[in-house]
């Protein structure tokens, strides 16, 4: 599974932490254990421990409240470390040896004639992106009058924004289809300026560049159809990116860069 490794090195530091924590406060705990006991109604609390001759320890009162307290947080503290503890072993052993794409590495490391012979276990990540690029969609096409602009790679696009978008993920070989049709129950079709194949999950990643937030019809429109993809389970964030432009902020590549980082590679 892509993401697989990040997603368990991440909860691997998230334990480590809460390791770190709990052994702090274990540091100085009182002796023995905590008894609760119900009667008539009434919680009673004893305090168990070796030098306590009473069979079912010493009964605890009101006064004594923080020890009660205190023993009933070294037990919890001790279950959390006891599980903590089993958790990173098992995670060491499986984050040093696992890998996400080790499946398909099988594959990949036959000779070539071989894998003309074999079924793969699952589709690999180059033969799923194959076809999602060959896939065959009518965009939403252009009107006289429009800007005549085209990309790098030759394709014709809206704005001089759209050109840098395009160009930047030319240049840096990350495939796209530019303005897809996606339908969006209860909005309708919408043309996403750039749409991408998440390697890590296989859905679509849509990216929307709104170019003239200032205009207050266009942030109007903009802010509806962001509605309309939420509403059909596409959040912002997620495999929605984002980018906007006023007169005077513009669309730079520390934008693109950070966006890309984050949502495609």
């Amino acid at each position: 599974m892509n993401g697989l490794k990040e997603m368990l090195l991440e909860e691997k530091a998230r334990l480590e932490q809460i390791k770190q924590k709990t052994e702090e406060r274990l540091k100085n705990v009182p002796e023995g254990t905590l008894r609760i006991s119900k009667s008539s109604n009434h919680i009673q609390y004893y305090h168990c421990k070796e030098d306590i001759l009473q069979k079912n320890g010493k009964y605890l009162h009101k006064s004594e409240e923080e020890l009660v307290q205190r023993l009933a947080q070294k037990a919890y503290d001790e279950k959390i470390m006891r599980l903590v503890k089993r958790r990173l072993h098992q995670m060491k052993q499986l984050t040093e040896e696992y890998q996400d794409n080790e499946i398909e590495m099988i594959y990949q490391r036959e000779h070539t004639v071989r894998q003309g012979l074999i079924i793969p276990a699952e589709i690999t990540w180059a033969q799923q992106l194959e076809q999602w690029m060959m896939e065959r969609y009518e965009g939403k096409g252009f009107q006289d009058g429009d800007p005549v602009i085209y990309s790098e790679n030759g394709e014709r696009v809206r704005s001089k924004s759209e050109k840098i978008l395009s160009d930047y993920f030319y240049r840096k070989l990350i495939p796209y289809k530019y303005e897809k049709p996606l339908r969006l129950k209860g909005y309708g079709i919408v043309y996403p300026d750039f749409t991408f194949l998440s390697k890590q999950t296989g859905k679509e990643i849509y990216w929307e560049h709104e170019g003239r937030m200032d205009d207050p019809g266009y942030a109007r429109s903009a802010i509806k159809k962001i509605q309309g993809y939420e509403e059909n389970g596409i959040f912002v964030g997620d495999r929605l990116i984002l980018t906007f432009e006023t007169e005077t902020t513009i669309l730079n590549t520390k934008d693109i860069e950070r966006n890309v980082k984050r949502y495609l590679l």
